[in-house]
């Protein structure tokens, strides 16, 4: 018992000091190498393989994620049903497209109306600012409340 302290007690600070002089990059390299002359420990391989959902899983992710919406606001300038309503919904988009470059523009007809909204507005706030400036050229403006998707709001 005595002899096998001592040769702990010898052992432990040689031990401690090869320790501490390893850096982790020679222990990293180290554990990557095979021990020399053992047939136990060969190179190690990774082989990947794909569970068969993996790839649809991550297609239904990136269209969901696609699919995410908020509740927004948009300026309607234009909203008829009479017989010159699509004539005068081109007309709308076109007179705010030249007056006001870079807002997006909607023309949508939902039977029997055609209207056009303009914006992407996530707060009331801002929907109120952006009619501000457009009731100059179209008086009849109104807020609406619209489902935006994240594409809307990304362009």
């Amino acid at each position: 018992m005595r002899f096998g302290t001592l040769i702990l007690a010898l052992l432990l600070p040689a031990a401690a000091t090869v320790v501490r002089a390893q850096s982790l990059d020679t222990f990293k390299q180290r554990l990557a190498q095979p021990t020399a002359g053992s047939a136990l420990f060969d190179p190690a391989r990774v082989l990947v393989s794909e569970h068969g959902d993996a790839a649809r899983a991550v297609a239904e992710a990136a269209r969901s994620a696609q699919k995410l919406s908020y509740k927004g606001y948009r300026v309607c300038i234009f909203f008829d049903n009479g017989p010159d309503a699509r004539s005068g919904a081109i007309a709308a988009k076109e007179r705010f497209e030249e007056t006001f470059p870079g807002v997006r523009v909607y023309m949508v007809y939902e039977s029997p109306w055609f209207s056009v909204s303009v914006g992407n507005c996530l707060t009331s706030e801002e929907a109120i600012i952006l009619k501000g400036k457009v009731s100059g050229t179209f008086p009849k403006a109104f807020l609406k409340n619209e489902v935006l998707s994240v594409a809307d709001l990304l362009e």
